[in-house]
């Protein structure tokens, strides 16, 4: 007698709010269409080790109340089944030892990668549909799409800085907030904007190539002095922590050995970005007899385990349901996707960059207004400080150097930006409304 056949679970990557959801809608839906469903614990780790014991029943009665929590019901992992033949070859045989012809994979684009990968070895014997999990929300979904987690991430990144912009005031301090974003600067930016931050700095905005570390501590120094002109000592600037990996080698050599993770990923949270920028900011500034009292500040870990918000607990109970229908009507080999309320499943090719093979990953589109909005409400030099005399000069007075001195050390900044801000308010409005 043919055993019944099972669909899997597993979850891969880093943590994000939400998880729990879609773990529990897919479960529920897949257990009411008369499917058996597992959860496999840790992700791939075992599975690609040929080990079938890490995995757990789920029913009904397990899940139905998990998706108010966060983290994930059955662990998670980054181990990466691609790294080689033999190990997705052992995780497509341990499925098959399991009777699994269905797999629902949760996680980023590495964990796509991995689900596409997984597909093709399987040749056909199992079905798997990936649902896009990111706190970064750069996996290549249309613009209008999020990535859930993100939205919860954010919630809870706005409300730690709205507690630092208050206390950065009272102590007349700056604070450097390192945001979650390996490669793209969505949090960083939605943080910041939604919290009226002081300014907020994202790989995508400088031209492309290496970036020098100098370009990042001129412009924290420039917003700094900028502030100061207009009688604030304080302030707060989210920074992406994916600037790390757009550094020159020459500055990467100065730091210390850092490891990568299991998909080559440079651990970018073990590269103290923050601690470096404060100490060569201050530096920097007493190149102009400034002083300004500066804490550096990681927050990401805060965010990925964090209870979902309603927005995430919706819309990731709607991508599970999604999900577990698609695989159990025979849908195979796609992203789900929720666009303008209506479930599309994307191919796993279309997903795919063809130049370097993997999963695609999303950047800021520094050219849309609701970026330029964004840079419109920073305080941070920009093309109207130099081209305005009075600012020119209120600027370099501050700065204790003339005006050539100062368009010499900060006018490199405003040169070549591929998008220009939309107009900002005139000084006395940014003073009274300027960001904290």
């Amino acid at each position: 007698m043919e055993r019944t056949k099972k669909l899997a679970i597993l979850v891969g990557g880093g943590p994000a709010p939400g998880i729990n959801s879609v773990i529990g809608a897919a479960t529920i839906r897949a257990e009411l269409a008369g499917l058996e469903v597992l959860g496999v614990q840790d992700g791939f780790q075992w599975l690609m080790q040929g080990d079938v014991s890490h995995v757990t029943r789920l029913t009904i009665g397990d899940v139905s109340r998990i998706h108010f929590r966060g983290g994930s019901h059955i662990g998670i992992s980054r181990s990466n089944p691609t790294k080689g033949e033999d190990l997705l070859e052992n995780t497509v045989i341990s499925l098959l030892r399991l009777n699994v012809d269905k797999l629902i994979t949760i996680g980023g684009d590495d964990t796509a990668f991995s689900a596409y990968r997984l597909l093709e070895r399987s040749r056909g014997r199992i079905a798997v549909v990936h649902v896009p999990k990111t706190i970064d929300n750069d996996i290549d979904l249309p613009p209008e799409v999020f990535t859930f987690g993100f939205q919860t991430a954010r919630h809870i990144g706005v409300e730690i800085v709205k507690n630092l912009m208050v206390d950065a005031k009272t102590t007349h301090r700056w604070y450097f907030v390192i945001a979650m974003g390996r490669k793209a600067g969505h949090l960083a930016l939605g943080i910041g904007k939604a919290a009226g931050a002081t300014l907020s700095l994202i790989p995508e905005e400088f031209p492309p190539g290496k970036l020098p570390l100098k370009n990042i501590v001129d412009t924290l120094v420039g917003a700094i002095i900028k502030r100061l002109s207009y009688g604030r000592a304080d302030g707060v600037a989210i920074l992406a922590e994916g600037l790390v990996e757009r550094l020159d080698q020459v500055d990467l050599a100065e730091l210390p050995e850092v490891e990568r993770d299991a998909h080559g990923h440079m651990r970018i949270a073990e590269v103290n970005i923050g601690e470096i920028l404060k100490a060569k900011v201050q530096e920097r500034l007493k190149e102009y007899r400034l002083k300004t009292s500066i804490v550096a500040k990681n927050i990401g870990y805060e965010l990925r385990c964090s209870d979902p918000i309603p927005f995430d607990m919706e819309y990731t109970r709607d991508l599970g349901y999604c999900a577990a229908r698609y695989i159990y009507e025979g849908g195979s080999g796609a992203v789900v996707s929720i666009q303008s309320g209506q479930f599309k499943p994307i191919p796993f090719q279309e997903m795919i960059d063809p130049k370097t093979g993997r999963t695609k990953v999303r950047m800021v589109d520094v050219n849309s207004d609701r970026y330029k909005i964004a840079a419109a409400y920073m305080i941070r030099l920009n093309q109207r400080d130099f081209d305005d005399a009075h600012e020119l000069a209120r600027h370099a007075a501050t700065a204790h150097i003339t005006l050539e001195e100062f368009r010499n050390a900060f006018g490199y900044l405003v040169e070549g930006i591929a998008t220009q801000p939309l107009p900002q308010a005139g000084p006395h409005e940014r003073t009274a409304e300027a960001p904290s």
